[in-house]
């Protein structure tokens, strides 16, 4: 079994506990750091006056010392690296956009405790020169984190408003950082209200040099095999704009075949950061059991072309955000000719009876098939939904996806794929088969259980509780932080709904004809291919146990939700 370390940008269940299950589904162990080492929360404690809150305060980070140490303890037993600067460097993602009193020195001597923990990159690469090194670095998003010392919500709201707000064209790194408050008429921007600007440049700027440190001082000299880059809340105008073509710019310049910003083999910048871990693990699977030999991925799109759409919360359109995730998992993208897998993207709910067609007719051609749902906005839609589950072939698909952004829903489907794909078509031990074929039902069970079941319905009547039962009148969204803001016995009760909905779910979502388990007719899932030979498993029994589901970060937004499926 092929061991991968693997340092996540923070410990939600999309970045880790799934990562961990994909890894699985590709017969990957996945090494990651302690649990403890990697805790990111959001404000643990308040101070209020009778109902109105006044601040907030105590967050969690990632210990950085520790992480860094991990990654030293564990080079020489792995086959590959797939490490988060954002966790290496400030603990998380939540970490990395800490507001600062000052932006530390001047770049390349920024910052050494910063420098220090990045230079274990070179380190293990040093040690190691066969062994893969991947990256996954963060470009900051446009607003604050919400409830993350003492930032509130309308500093959130401000600060994302504020920021998308067009900056004067600069192109030099320094003119960049000292731009940052400069329109396009040359004038500055007035004060802000709610959050402090000043600290909030500082902070851009700490994290755009740590960016440029990682291309310049460690991707361009070759330390690092593969680095990709997230936009994380992006928008098509605003302060990030600079930042984004300067490092395009030294992709192209510094990284050798590097075209308009992007290089398949050496970087690629692209609006996601919660789908980066499954991309990246995908690009590994396909590296350790195929060389990384390119893989060639068709669209179909059943709704409006890709090239139409930009998500409220990117740059690029959803067409160019899948090229662009099908190079970074280390695909081809075509258009025309043979291909390997098809990607059925779904942007408009009434052509989804066609999609299911396409889904049953490369089911039977024996295509593999990846669906992404892009019809609604941060979760799955129901009409395409239950079309998908109404179809016996959709528990054969080797992704799925309808969470959250484009980029995050691309990224995840296609990770998922890939990583499969490169297993299924070069093992054959029957036991390792059967383990991986379970990981991976288990993850495709889960995706719908949790993009549709949890995103879609359960989480309005949790919301719908918690704001309801706010402690506070001046909070009015609650279920950002539920654990300060509702009290004790409302908490508690959210967290007994939360596992009710989700046993009740889980069993309905087990009875659908994409699983049919329990029944004498069970929906099948791909165990092997050989040539053009596939087998199959059968949905077998579906499971979860009943206090799994919760609120990790307490936050409607997000749960832990591992069901377990077995196949046979």
């Amino acid at each position: 079994m092929k061991k991968v370390l693997y340092v996540p940008l923070d410990d939600r269940p999309v970045n880790l506990d799934d990562v961990i299950v994909q890894g699985r589904s590709a017969g990957i162990e996945v090494i990651t750091p302690s649990i403890n080492d990697i805790k990111n929360r959001l404000d643990s404690q308040k101070k209020t006056s009778g109902s109105t809150l006044l601040g907030t305060s105590s967050p969690s980070f990632g210990k950085t010392s520790n992480i860094r140490q991990f990654i030293l303890n564990n080079a020489s037993s792995v086959d590959g690296f797939i490490i988060s600067t954002d966790m290496l460097a400030y603990g998380g993602l939540i970490g990395s956009r800490r507001l600062r009193t000052n932006d530390e020195g001047t770049y390349p001597n920024y910052d050494a405790s910063t420098t220090n923990l990045l230079d274990v990159i070179r380190e293990v690469k040093q040690c190691y020169p066969s062994k893969p090194v991947y990256v996954l670095d963060t470009v900051m998003r446009l607003a604050t984190s919400a409830y993350v010392e003492g930032q509130d919500y309308d500093a959130y709201t401000e600060s994302r408003s504020f920021s998308q707000q067009p900056r004067q064209s600069f192109t030099d790194f320094t003119d960049i950082l000292n731009g940052y408050n400069t329109k396009p008429d040359n004038t500055t921007f007035g004060d802000t209200v709610y959050f402090n600007k000043e600290q909030y440049y500082n902070a851009r700027r700490h994290k755009f040099k740590s960016n440029y440190y990682i291309l310049d001082q460690l991707a361009r000299l070759g330390y690092i095999d593969f680095l990709a880059i997230g936009v994380d809340d992006s928008s098509t105008q605003g302060v990030q704009a600079n930042e984004i073509t300067f490092i395009e710019g030294r992709i192209n310049e510094w990284l050798g075949g590097g075209k308009e910003g992007q290089n398949p083999d050496r970087a690629i910048i692209l609006p996601d950061a919660d789908g980066l871990g499954h991309s990246l693990m995908a690009r590994m699977a396909n590296q350790l059991y195929r060389g990384g030999a390119k893989l060639r991925y068709m669209v179909q799109y059943y709704g409006p072309h890709g090239s139409t759409i930009i998500n409220t919360y990117e740059y690029m359109t959803v067409h160019q955000n899948i090229q662009r995730h099908v190079e970074m998992i280390g695909g081809q993208f075509v258009t025309s000719g043979s291909y390997d897998l098809e990607i059925v993207a779904i942007t408009d709910a009434n052509q989804v009876s066609s999609s299911v067609s396409r889904i049953q007719s490369n089911s039977n051609a024996r295509i593999p098939t990846i669906v992404i749902d892009f019809v609604a906005k941060g979760a799955a839609n129901a009409t395409v939904t239950e079309a998908l589950l109404s179809c016996p072939f959709t528990g054969g698909l080797l992704g799925y996806s309808g969470w959250n952004t484009a980029g995050n829903k691309i990224g995840i489907a296609l990770g998922m794929g890939q990583a499969r794909y490169a297993y299924l078509v070069t093992e054959t031990h029957p036991v390792a088969l059967h383990k991986a074929v379970n990981a991976h039902g288990s993850l495709l069970f889960k995706r719908f259980l949790k993009d549709y079941y949890y995103k879609s319905v359960a989480i309005a009547e949790i919301r719908t509780y918690s704001r309801n039962h706010t402690l506070y009148t001046n909070v009015l969204y609650p279920d950002q932080n539920m654990g300060l803001f509702n009290s004790t016995s409302d908490y508690n009760h959210m967290n007994i709904l939360l596992r009710d909905r989700m046993q009740t779910y889980m069993n309905t979502l087990a009875g659908k004809n994409a699983f049919m388990i329990g029944s004498t007719s069970a929906a099948s899932n791909v165990r092997e291919i050989s040539g053009s030979t596939w087998s199959f498993s059968e949905y077998m029994s579906a499971s979860l146990a009943y206090a799994n589901p919760d609120f990790m970060w307490e936050r409607v937004f997000e749960i832990t939700l591992n069901p377990k499926v077995m196949l046979e």
